[in-house]
């Protein structure tokens, strides 16, 4: 029988040593690893006082309904191969969460291509996530660039900017002082303001280029806020400019918001491609307190008895009251009008349901229409999108 493994803090020895496991399995430098050391809580496994595993986690609010919701947003987790098929990435999930959670986190957020096992433990995608590559040629046809000027670098405005369009969306980060010079310095970012003469600005993008090939150097898209659709297509018409040199423009899976203004700017849908990633899961580590927490429709009032399906088969019942904006969950003993597993709780939550028809073909059982149509609309207001990766 193997040496017992135990998880705790990383010092600077073991970041150390946990940045070269990272290295070594996903193939290349992590350096969210070391960087966002001290903004973040990073716990590693050890076994025979050797690192094999580790993660990085970070407490930051995440906008639902338009207002921000304590968050565990989980990075960089790893383990090593030779440790795979252990359940050591379970018990690390678990015990990332639990100091966050200890400190307020009322969800949980991560990027993972391993959805399987994220599912077994209550993650959910709200959305589907795509990354768009679309020709140069096609934004600078197809796009009015308007009367904006163009200015480099992010400024105290653009940023202003930034936090007032965040909340529009659901899972949007209420991003920290440190955010944007930390993926500045990650990505090589250039950032570029958009704004008509004399006023503050009404857009930004972030954007770099990858190395030079045959073809010229593609320009990967990271940032993209747009205050209305005139800035968006200056934005985009801006980017079509560099088709002297640069044949297709990038558009980062976590970039343009699920709206189409792209796509309905085109002449020709067919000139832009778009490729399935990855997607952001969400997990509901304390339902009631995370209801209390989020934005609620303030036209809206109601309440609904639901059922929450248990790991152990059975199902938990609330009453949930909503009414003026904020809403309230509560143990009730009133059978169920709407039933639903903790996955699909996650879902709902975060507006990712837009239609009953939806909601069904997901597998949320109702006892009637009104009552399922009344829940998915309760959170249908705003959109989910998570426009950071961590």
């Amino acid at each position: 029988m193997g040496d017992s493994i135990t998880v705790i803090p990383a010092d600077e020895d073991l970041l150390n040593e946990y940045d070269a496991l990272a290295t070594r399995a996903f193939g290349r430098r992590v350096d969210d690893v070391t960087r966002l050391a001290g903004h973040a809580d990073v716990r590693v496994a050890l076994q025979s006082g050797r690192v094999i595993a580790g993660g990085v986690g970070m407490l930051i609010p995440q906008h639902f309904g338009g207002r921000p919701v304590p968050s565990a947003c989980l990075g960089s987790g790893c383990v090593a191969p030779e440790h795979r098929g252990d359940r050591l990435t379970v018990r690390m999930l678990n015990e990332r969460i639990r100091p966050l959670q200890e400190q307020g986190a009322a969800l949980a957020a991560l990027w993972t291509s391993s959805n399987g096992y994220a599912r077994r433990m209550g993650w959910e995608a709200p959305t589907p996530v795509f990354s768009w590559s679309v020709p140069t040629d096609a934004l600078k046809r197809d796009f009015d660039p308007g009367d904006f000027e163009i200015e480099h670098g992010l400024t105290p405005d653009s940023e202003e900017l930034q936090r007032h369009l965040a909340p529009q969306w659901n899972g949007t980060l209420l991003r920290p002082p440190w955010w944007s010079a930390h993926t500045q310095r990650r990505h090589d970012l250039t950032f570029c303001r958009f704004s008509r003469p004399g006023r503050l600005p009404a857009g930004y993008l972030s954007l770099t280029a990858r190395q030079h090939d045959h073809q010229g150097a593609p320009l990967d898209v990271h940032d993209f806020w747009a205050s209305d659709y005139s800035v968006a297509s200056a934005m985009l018409a801006f980017l079509g400019r560099h088709n002297s040199r640069i044949p297709n423009i990038t558009f980062q899976r976590t970039s343009l918001p699920p709206q189409p203004l792209l796509l309905h700017g085109l002449h020709r849908y067919g000139s832009a491609t778009a490729e399935t990633c990855h997607p952001w899961m969400l997990r509901i580590l304390d339902l009631p307190r995370a209801v209390r927490l989020r934005g609620w429709p303030a036209d809206l009032d109601t309440t609904l008895p639901i059922g929450i399906e248990q790991e152990n088969g059975d199902t938990a019942r609330y009453l949930l009251q909503i009414s003026h904006g904020a809403a309230d969950l509560q143990p009730t003993t009133i059978e169920s009008r709407v039933r639903l597993t903790r996955r699909q709780a996650a879902v709902w939550y975060a507006g990712g349901y837009r239609s009953t028809a939806a909601a069904h073909m997901a597998g949320v059982r109702a006892a009637d229409e009104q009552n399922l149509a009344t829940f998915i609309r309760s959170t249908a207001d705003h959109e989910a999108w998570l426009a950071e990766h961590f």
